[in-house]
């Protein structure tokens, strides 16, 4: 997929004030500072598409931008350490929850995750909670630019260990870095799948 076209559209503190679309939309999560705007820029080739931050907890709003004029990128507010009060956390976490198991148009979330780290119990039990909630949803291991080659296989394949004790199969998993752009073209090459309907029934998350 070619993204030609990305523009803000709109900011919204509740699901009922998202835009009203058919199109659909693609989410993107993960917790405070695992590179989210970054991520979301080099997708879009537009280094100010979303606000970067060195402070987690930047994004406090759900983020919508049209790419293309025919779907969707929503930019969530992350989970997690954030330096906010404990009432403004409550109240993304409420709206964003309810974002993600009740909007009907939102066809996949992509949570990311900091490739360097172990797995981290705040990220597992959120998958698990999609899960449970049937909420389609892949995997982006971000920052991979970071680490060599044999760290990543090696991380990557703990967290795989992790995912098979609760999963039946890994969900389906991109790598990426937003320096490099390496997972770009994988990534939006998904998401146009999944736009044909072309996504095959066996990789689809059983939980």
């Amino acid at each position: 997929m070619i993204i030609k076209t990305a523009k803000f559209s709109k900011s919204s503190s509740s699901l009922e004030q998202c835009p009203e679309t058919k199109l659909n939309e693609y989410a993107f999560i993960g917790r405070s500072n695992v590179g989210k705007s970054s991520l979301i820029n080099m997708l879009t080739n537009n280094k100010k598409l979303a606000k970067i931050s060195g402070k987690p907890g930047k994004t406090q709003l759900i983020n919508h931008f049209i790419i293309n004029e025919s779907w969707y990128l929503v930019d969530l507010p992350g989970y997690g350490y954030a330096k906010t009060s404990k009432l403004d956390r409550y109240k993304w976490n409420s709206f964003t929850d309810k974002y993600i198991k009740e909007r009907e148009n939102m066809v996949n979330l992509f949570v990311l995750i900091d490739s360097r780290i172990k797995p981290q119990e705040i990220d597992l039990s959120f998958m698990v909670d999609m899960g449970e909630n049937n909420v389609p949803f892949s995997i982006v291991f971000t920052k991979t630019d970071k680490i060599t080659k044999g760290a990543l296989a090696k991380n990557i394949q703990i967290y795989k260990n992790e995912m098979l004790k609760i999963f039946e199969v890994m969900p389906i998993y991109f790598t990426s870095s937003a320096i490099n752009k390496s997972g770009q073209d994988e990534i939006l090459d998904y998401i146009a799948e999944l736009e044909m309907g072309i996504i095959d029934d066996d990789k689809c998350i059983r939980y």
